[in-house]
């Protein structure tokens, strides 16, 4: 990434877009401090992450910033409720009983209720999508990163996730990031950035998005 200047507010619902190996999942992965910058530094409510120890980058990670990705991680000898239930419990601020409780109730409100016990390769793909947005929820980030979240999900399925992230900015006052291949969905966001060989372009309106070709 180059010459990268970028500010996220709150309760934004973003879009990067860009031609495959443009740097689109280096830039979210910076953004959520998975990578740190060699040059420049990434603020995190103003508090320079460059000053930040290895502990503290991994208490923001796990505390303020959820994470999903095109494939869901979750872990298969696990039930969905346990795997949602794992976040809270490695950050400690709930007990075992409070955090099953939450993880419950997460995955009731994204249509779950009947499969709570089940591990995850007894749930069809979008199934499994929407429980990994529950587990990006688990500590109650006011940030979620998404890298191709729909990307191996069919229309049905897409919609529906699409949704989830939607309501999360709509009723829940998140930031949402995501790095999309689709077009459609990008025009629907709050703000588009496009990243063509590890630099930015900005884009405020979803015709001009529309109009770039992608890769």
């Amino acid at each position: 990434m180059k010459d990268i200047n970028l500010a996220i507010m709150q309760r934004e619902f973003i879009a990067i877009t860009g031609p495959s190996g443009s740097g689109k999942s280096s830039l979210l992965y910076l953004l959520g401090l998975l990578d740190l910058p060699t040059i420049g530094d990434v603020l995190i409510d103003g508090r320079s992450t460059n000053l930040m120890t290895e502990d503290e980058c991994a208490e923001v990670r796990l505390s303020r910033i959820g994470f999903v990705f095109q494939f869901h991680f979750l872990l298969p000898e696990f039930s969905i409720t346990e795997n949602v239930a794992l976040p809270m419990r490695a950050l400690g601020r709930l007990s075992s009983r409070a955090a099953t409780l939450r993880a419950e109730e997460l995955l009731i409100s994204f249509g779950l209720r009947d499969h709570l016990r089940k591990t995850p390769d007894q749930l069809s793909g979008g199934q499994r999508q929407r429980v990994a947005v529950a587990r990006a929820l688990a500590n109650d980030p006011p940030v979620i990163l998404a890298d191709e979240p729909t990307g191996s999900l069919d229309s049905l399925a897409t919609a529906q996730v699409f949704g989830i992230l939607r309501d999360l900015v709509t009723l829940r006052g998140k930031t949402v990031v995501a790095v999309t291949h689709d077009i459609n969905l990008a025009v629907q966001m709050h703000r588009r950035i496009h990243v063509v060989d590890g630099k930015l372009a900005q884009f405020e309106s979803p015709a001009s998005v529309a109009s770039i070709p992608q890769a």
